[in-house]
């Protein structure tokens, strides 16, 4: 299982929300690029990266830091927030970022996610972003009447290398991971699932590691690792020890 810091941007600077509110933000690093170098160099294989401030505009915001980071760091990186078109798409693969999320254009425009998934194989993420089962988009502003596992379902053919799930109501807030939600997702969806939103603690690490019947492919830290009560350093060997019984 991958250990994945993330990088939220806000208006240039590296922040963290609470459930998804604007308004409660609070701010980590006022360079987002300095962020992304030093979880680097404490062994990120991974990043991920949201433009906030595009995912409301439905266009890219930050896109000059987010090519920075790609500029910079030795690691792929993950990016979404206001991806909403091929041109978008071509851009960020075009300047080196490993793969791009699509989280509100799966709902409104089924071609345009085929049509990527199609032109851009395993480069292509489905970001499914949920308040009590149900997706949210537009930023987590606008909440639909459609679940999780049928949104999976919809694009399970298609080329895309995975799907993130987040929980709006657990993300920034360090009340520990949805298990139940994200292993049910991981179990009726062949695509591979990526945990986001409420990881708390290294038992949060464990409990999905220990998922019985599929596999998680990675798991999203935000606010744990800046808060200091998760150590990227300690999760990273975590993960790896569950492979090999080590100590």
């Amino acid at each position: 299982m991958v250990i994945i810091p993330a990088i939220d941007i806000k208006d240039g600077k590296c922040v963290r929300l609470a459930q998804g509110d604007f308004n409660r933000a609070t701010i980590y690093a006022d360079n987002p690029v300095d962020m992304a170098l030093a979880w680097e160099q404490k062994g990120a294989e991974l990043i991920h990266i949201v433009d906030l401030d595009g995912s409301v505009a439905g266009l890219p915001r930050n896109a000059g830091k987010i090519l920075e980071i790609s500029q910079k760091v030795h690691v792929p990186i993950q990016v979404g927030g206001g991806i909403r078109n091929m041109e978008t798409i071509a851009y960020y693969i075009g300047n080196g970022v490993s793969s791009v999320i699509l989280g509100t254009a799966a709902l409104q425009d089924e071609q345009f996610v085929m049509t990527a998934g199609r032109d851009y194989p395993g480069k292509i993420i489905l970001g499914i972003d949920a308040l009590d089962g149900l997706v949210a988009i537009r930023g987590w502003t606008q909440k639909t009447g459609t679940t999780a596992v049928d949104l999976g379902r919809r694009y399970e053919n298609c080329g895309l290398k995975a799907i993130v799930y987040t929980d709006i109501k657990r993300d920034g807030m360090e009340t520990g991971v949805n298990i139940e939600a994200t292993s049910a997702l991981a179990k009726e969806v062949s695509l591979p699932v990526i945990a986001s939103g409420g990881v708390a603690a290294i038992d949060d690490i464990e409990k999905l590691l220990a998922i019985q019947d599929c596999s998680i492919f990675g798991v999203i830290i935000g606010r744990a690792l800046y808060t200091g009560a998760i150590s990227l350093e300690e999760a990273i060997k975590k993960s790896r020890c569950s492979k090999t019984n080590c100590s």
